[in-house]
């Protein structure tokens, strides 16, 4: 009989992530054109995002494109990170934690370059499952089959006795279409009520 297998992403998820409004407020503040900075900055998030650029590149090429000084950089990376990193889902981390010892237990991201070391620091996913499969270490993002491939092998698992949860329709059918059971999350209580009938079913 098969381990069941529980694998979580991050952000909407183990975090709550609002739109904070931050890039929003660098654009009146440099008095840019909305949506200014996304155009500009959009190939060095998606580096980011992949491993393509070190953290060191990415604050210079912010002061670079949008014309910072050091400590504005660094104010505007703050923020960037304060939206990525939200506040933390208690109530899912918490359920999470009870699971430790039932069955293997993982987390698959698509992240940003510098997520391992803040989420650790702050919310210690590291302690709450065993692996933890970033984006921008692995070098693909969901919904890449590689991305649930990678996170599979990690834990030495099927994809078929694992459940992945996320908060992406388009992540939630490619895990699917690649053998796991998958459930779009919405809120605690059905996740956490998919989570039991996984768990009694495989």
């Amino acid at each position: 009989m098969a381990t069941p297998c529980i694998i979580l992403d991050i952000g909407g998820v183990l975090e709550i992530t609002p739109d904070t409004g931050w890039v929003q407020r660098w654009e009146e503040r440099l008095q840019l054109p909305p949506g200014t900075i996304h155009e500009r900055m959009r190939d060095v998030w998606q580096a980011g995002s992949v491993g393509g650029i070190s953290e060191r590149q990415v604050h210079e090429q912010v002061g670079s494109r949008l014309g910072l000084a050091g400590p504005e950089v660094d104010a505007f990376m703050a923020d960037l990170w304060a939206e990525y990193l939200g506040t933390p889902n208690e109530e899912l981390i918490a359920h999470v934690r009870g699971l430790r010892g039932h069955c293997r237990l993982g987390i698959l991201s698509n992240s940003f370059v510098g997520a391992r070391e803040r989420e650790t620091g702050l919310y210690g996913f590291d302690e709450l499952v065993e692996r933890i499969v970033y984006s921008h270490e692995i070098g693909v993002e969901k919904p890449d089959p590689e991305a649930f491939g990678e996170a599979c092998a990690s834990l030495g698992v099927r994809p078929e006795s694992c459940l992945f949860v996320d908060d992406a329709e388009a992540n939630v059918l490619a895990a699917r279409a690649v053998g796991m059971q998958a459930h779009l999350f919405e809120d605690n209580a059905r996740t956490m009520a998919r989570i039991a009938a996984h768990l009694q079913d495989v």
